[in-house]
């Protein structure tokens, strides 16, 4: 796809995303949005995948660790023609649901790991890549973190198995949006600097506009040309992206559009397709 359609296809996935929240009254619609433009280019420009076949052995793998952005997901799944027209039950986080407020492996089809506990994905990454390796595949694993669960220890005992195993069909984005549930990441943390710790403990490193499709791609292009070392793209991001009401605003790390808000979300980005 060129930029400009995959820019289009990213602002349909948002609204998607915001009206799978504003339909099932509950979910996450601002850390969805601030990834929408990876989630685009990984689902129609660069991973291998057959919707038709799931489980296809060869297929790139993709792992949502901040598994509460979900909405987003979901979305590309269903335009990516996972869930077939129409869609059918798409409410989100209902009893009974395929589309749980986490994604869960074996329930919605294309979802490759249930993730939800925050700091798993890249260790579940790594191993899933081992596997590639062992295997002698060729296929891909792609991990989205968000920058508040770098706090939990696991993601750093993912990091340093990755680089002692040369994991170099490993690739991580860090959506660097600086907020996590509670507060500003800095706050919480003391330091939002994914980039210093990715590289001490010896990734290759890239910073980039998250928001950027160009630079999505080209970070992309650039992190499968490394041999013998895992990727790390991170992803200056503006949690809500999008929406000028919930742009960089953590009131909307949860919470359901008002009737008013979800009709300007229709308008801004750019209707129903």
């Amino acid at each position: 796809m060129t930029t400009e359609e995959l820019k289009k296809v990213a602002d349909h996935l948002r609204l998607e995303a915001v009206r799978m929240v504003y339909e099932g009254k509950d979910g996450h619609p601002g850390p969805a949005l601030s990834i929408a433009d990876i989630v685009a280019t990984l689902y129609f420009d660069e991973m291998r995948l057959d919707p038709k076949s799931p489980n296809w052995e060869d297929r790139d793998r993709f792992i949502l660790s901040k598994g509460h952005s979900c909405p987003i997901y979901y979305a590309a799944l269903s335009e990516k023609g996972y869930y077939g027209e129409p869609v059918g039950d798409f409410k989100l986080r209902a009893l009974g649901s395929r589309f749980q407020g986490h994604p869960v492996m074996g329930k919605a089809a294309g979802v490759d790991m249930t993730s939800g506990s925050l700091g798993n994905g890249l260790s579940i990454g790594v191993g899933m890549a081992i596997a590639g390796k062992y295997s002698k595949k060729d296929y891909n694993v792609f991990v989205i973190l968000g920058d508040g669960e770098l706090q939990e220890g696991i993601v750093w005992e993912g990091a340093n198995t990755a680089a002692a195993k040369k994991l170099d069909n490993l690739i991580a984005f860090v959506d660097k949006n600086n907020w996590q549930s509670g507060d500003c990441v800095d706050k919480t943390i003391g330091c939002n600097n994914p980039e210093e710790k990715f590289a001490s403990f010896k990734w290759h490193v890239q910073v980039i506009d998250g928001h950027d499709i160009d630079a999505i791609k080209n970070a992309i292009a650039v992190a499968k040309s490394v041999k013998g070392q895992p990727s790390v793209i991170v992803c200056n991001d503006i949690k809500g992206k999008g929406l000028d009401y919930m742009e960089d605003n953590n009131a909307w790390h949860k919470g359901v559009p008002t009737d008013e808000q979800y009709a300007i979300a229709v308008k801004t980005l750019g209707g129903a397709r």
